[in-house]
């Protein structure tokens, strides 16, 4: 990651790159954006507060892109908000009693008519270091916020921060590739992309390869998967399938992989990061989405890979063994579906697999295929073509899954995550 080193430029030098950066991002004074009204509406209601915004701090005006709990509020003077003294700092900025703060209670913010006694904001921050606005909460009481939930307000910030990038990513693709009819089409391209690993890790012992097939060519759809190292000699995955298609089910995609990244970070056990990806889900109930996921933890073992699955209501993962040809379904007993109910419960199970096994992670968009119209693909016939190909490895049994979408033609998005351990005695996976 490129950083800038502030400490021996001056002020007015720093700031005029701040502002610079900010512009780049040609956010200010652009319309209402349901992904940033709802990052937002999520800041409040996880930090309990009535108010949330997301700012953006130019020359001389604070621009809000979005504000929950107060209408009307497009911009304010610089000098008249809070989150002009926030982004001075890299940390997260609180005041519990604005009142009492010798600074804060001078602010027209406080004095004024919002009357503010609380407030709480993490930076919106680029990779070089530059301190774009603020994701803020705001109370007209005192208050104060434990740890856990400044760290979401932290990941809140680094939600909008990601939606910048694509944003910018997708302004500057539709640009150089004029020949796309229009900007929206291009925009959803580039989110799609921003939504899946760029590449899978490479593992010592594994081979793996996945394929994504949205519903409608160039369209953003629901599904994902990811692989990522968490630790030396661990790596956590996870697939699922996000509710619907389009810009909302990317908005979800996008709370659903950071939280589950974020999750796989500080949790040994999958079914954690389950329990904190359903309460982020409900937290907002006006745009409930509900999503399946299997998510699970991998370590080497001297005769294969430990894998730890967690079900969120997903289809069960299939083992393929070559030496028997046979097919078995990896899944625990229980395991509910992720945004439906506060209080739902998850299971995770274990196997080992084996050289010469793949473990097949998929979404349901192939069994529910109907290739005639009428009747749908189904599991049964799923795992038939898989019995045919049960010695395959990863790369070549999802090249021929494509292969199988690409006839189906299936109405709703596909996903494939395959893992197969190398034959160590062979030095490749036959």
């Amino acid at each position: 990651m490129v950083t800038t080193d502030f400490s021996t430029r001056s002020d007015e030098a720093v700031e005029a790159e701040r502002v610079r950066a900010l512009h780049r991002y040609a956010i200010l004074d652009t319309e209402p954006d349901p992904a940033f009204d709802r990052i937002a509406r999520v800041a409040a209601r996880s930090l309990d507060k009535p108010i949330a915004s997301i700012t953006f701090v130019d020359e001389d005006r604070i621009f809000f892109k979005a504000m929950y709990g107060v209408e009307g509020v497009t911009e304010i003077p610089r000098d008249a908000g809070l989150c002009n003294v926030a982004i001075r700092d890299h940390r997260t900025y609180v005041v519990r009693d604005a009142a009492a703060d010798p600074y804060a209670s001078r602010n027209p913010s406080v004095t004024g008519r919002f009357g503010i006694r609380f407030y709480a904001a993490a930076p919106i921050t680029t990779a070089d270091g530059h301190q774009l606005g603020t994701v803020s909460v705001l109370d007209t009481e005192p208050g104060d916020v434990t740890d856990d939930q400044l760290t979401v307000l932290e990941d809140l910030a680094a939600m909008v921060m990601t939606a910048l990038e694509q944003r910018l990513s997708a302004l500057t693709t539709v640009r150089a590739e004029r020949e796309l009819r229009d900007t929206a089409q291009e925009y959803a391209a580039v989110l799609q992309r921003a939504l899946l690993p760029s590449a899978l890790p490479a593992i010592p012992g594994l081979s793996m390869a996945a394929h994504y097939h949205p519903a409608a060519s160039g369209g953003v759809g629901g599904d994902f998967y990811d692989v990522f190292g968490v630790a030396r000699n661990e790596w956590a995955f996870f697939l699922g399938d996000v509710e619907g298609h389009g810009a909302g089910a990317a908005a979800v995609t996008a709370l659903v992989r950071h939280t589950l990244r974020a999750a796989a970070q500080h949790y040994d056990d999958p079914t954690d990061g389950l329990d904190e990806l359903n309460a982020a889900l409900i937290a907002d109930a006006e745009e409930r989405r509900f999503c399946t996921v299997l998510s699970g933890k991998l370590r080497p073992e001297a005769d294969g890979f430990r894998i730890t699955l967690a079900t969120g209501g997903h289809l069960p993962a299939l083992l393929l063994d070559r030496d028997s040809g046979a097919i078995r379904p990896v899944r625990s007993s229980g395991g509910m579906l992720i945004g439906a109910v506060a209080d739902a419960t998850f299971e995770a199970c274990e196997t080992l697999l084996s050289p010469g096994q793949t473990l097949l992670l998929y979404t349901d968009g192939i069994v529910e295929a109907r290739p005639d119209g009428h009747t749908t693909f189904g599991e049964p016939a799923l795992r038939l073509f898989l019995a045919e190909r049960v010695g395959m490895p990863a790369t070549q049994l999802v090249a021929e899954l494509a292969e199988l979408v690409a006839v189906l033609r299936p109405d709703d998005d596909v996903a494939f995550l395959a893992l197969t351990v190398v034959d160590a005695s062979a030095g490749a996976v036959r």
